[in-house]
């Protein structure tokens, strides 16, 4: 072959891989289970520091957290779990210079030798890019000035920032020099909340809480305007407030009836025709109602199941009391399940004591076409083992591990640190925090082996083990700090692709 020929050759080979690499879905969610290859995460910033006890509630934390340890010696795991797992080359070989006394270079977003991974992302570097756009950035600016009320010589000021560092000022609410112009997001580290991918469209939430006003426009702005999303315009979902919402007095517009929130924490895409969404202390039914109509209309669904729990700080959304584990494994909350029923002793006391949380478990499906004729279903269970069998074709038995073993009172205290809110890299291989012990110790009696992350990392280092030949594990996060923040490994993460299951 002439060298002319080879040249051609060479050309047409890269035009096709270009045209494959753009054919491949750079969105894509079907399941809660499928094999991870692309997220979103933010790493702890500086405005976690900032955290003050007077102000710790108003901005949803429970306490102030010791943001260099979180960030170290727990988080930083968090990370080269997610990279080895779905981008390798990054990390393979480097784990032991990446421990909690390297000078953290790796991990900063801003910094020259960040990592840069097109599959593990962090959000602020997504706000960055946008606002290298002087029209984005000029709008950005007056937007967020405008909802924190500032004046309008600390506009002019943002004005002079580099687009990297304008970001860090958006998210963490303080200048470079530590003072601080607004309020942090200490809650964006929590980026399922921000959104949910369904199938191959974008659900945009509706914060419940005055405190997450800043994510949502974040957000807003990085989905419609980020060239990772340019193909996914047309299929962002944004929830409608009810039409007639400025005309209602303060007290109306507050009632579930009228009032649109959700968060992405009460959204599972648990099938690929199936989606689950939960009415609880941050979603209303309200918006629920809203999405249901919105997913049917445009046929990214067939089925979706409103699950109504507790409107409890104890458990916020549905995945802080269920998450899935395997096609047919599911950890979940004893408490609202079917055995908190089998539990109660039908005698006098019990019969005049105080209503049990289970009873206001409500559970109805909707299919698509039939709204009008729902089904109810009776318990937790029985919903987890049909999607189990129906949407995933699950053919062993299903099977239910229980928060702190059930085990009085472990369940709930575990509960309380995130015991059921696992994020699974691949069918049975979940994250979640090493605290929980009791929890661990019922993976463990139900055939899953159990592993601290770096553990893990540095069977990888040796090639004893690998993402690929890993199977039925529940691996570890060091926790001491991150649980302090109400939000496990599912919270902290965006899916955006998944394989299919």
């Amino acid at each position: 072959m002439k060298n002319g020929e080879n040249t051609a050759v060479a050309d047409l080979t890269a035009a096709e891989n270009a045209t494959q690499a753009r054919s491949k879905p750079q969105i894509n969610v079907s399941s809660e289970i499928g094999t991870l290859r692309r997220l979103l995460i933010h790493s702890p910033d500086r405005g976690l520091g900032k955290v003050v006890p007077s102000k710790a509630q108003d901005w949803l934390f429970e306490d102030i957290v010791h943001l260099d340890m979180m960030r170290r010696d727990e988080y930083d795991y968090y990370v080269k779990i997610l990279l080895y797992f779905l981008d390798p080359d990054k990390v393979r070989g480097k784990i032991a210079e990446l421990g909690p006394d390297s000078d953290r270079s790796f991990f900063k977003p801003d910094h020259d030798d960040y990592f840069k991974s097109d599959k593990v992302i962090d959000i602020q570097n997504l706000l960055s890019d946008i606002l290298a756009d002087e029209v984005i950035r000029t709008r950005l600016i007056a937007a967020i000035c405008g909802i924190e009320r500032t004046s309008f010589r600390t506009q002019q000021q943002l004005a002079d920032f580099d687009p990297v560092e304008l970001a860090k000022i958006m998210i963490s609410g303080s200048l470079p020099d530590r003072k601080m112009l607004f309020a942090p997001l200490p809650n964006f580290i929590f980026t399922r909340d921000i959104g949910i991918v369904i199938n191959d469209h974008i659900l945009l939430n509706k914060p419940a809480k005055l405190a997450r006003t800043r994510e949502a426009l974040l957000t807003q702005y990085i989905f419609f305007n980020h060239p990772l999303f340019a193909g996914y315009q047309d299929k962002i979902l944004e929830i409608p407030d009810n039409e007639h919402a400025f005309l209602l007095s303060d007290a109306d517009s507050k009632r579930d009836i009228t009032l649109s929130t959700l968060e992405g924490g009460d959204v599972m895409m648990i099938g690929k025709r199936h989606l689950m969404i939960g009415v609880s202390e941050r979603t209303t039914l309200y918006a629920a109602q809203q999405v249901m109509r919105l997913v049917f209309s445009r046929n990214v669904v067939d089925t979706v199941t409103i699950l109504q729990i507790p409107k409890k700080r104890d458990y916020m959304h549905i995945d802080t009391v269920f998450t899935q584990v395997k096609r047919n494994v599911w950890v979940l909350l004893g408490s609202l399940a079917r055995t908190g029923d089998e539990a109660k002793k039908r005698d006098v006391i019990h019969f005049f004591a105080p209503k049990d949380v289970s009873e206001d478990l409500k559970i109805m499906q909707f299919i698509k076409g039939l709204e009008h004729k729902p089904i109810e279903i009776e318990n937790l269970e029985d919903l987890l083992t049909d999607i189990s069998k129906n949407d995933l074709g699950a053919t062993e038995p299903v099977r239910f591990i229980y928060s702190g073993n059930n085990e009085f009172p472990f369940g709930a205290r575990e509960q309380w640190t995130d015991s059921c809110n696992l994020l699974a890299l691949k069918d049975g291989v979940v994250v979640g925090y090493d605290r929980n012990e009791k929890t661990a110790e019922a993976f463990r009696e139900a055939g899953f082996e159990v592993i601290g992350a770096a553990k893990l990392l540095d069977r990888f280092e040796r090639g004893q083990s690998s993402p690929e030949t890993i199977e039925n594990t529940f691996i570890m996060l060091p926790s001491a700090e991150l649980s302090r923040a109400r939000g496990g490994s599912h919270c902290m993460s965006l899916p955006l692709l998944r394989d299919e299951v």
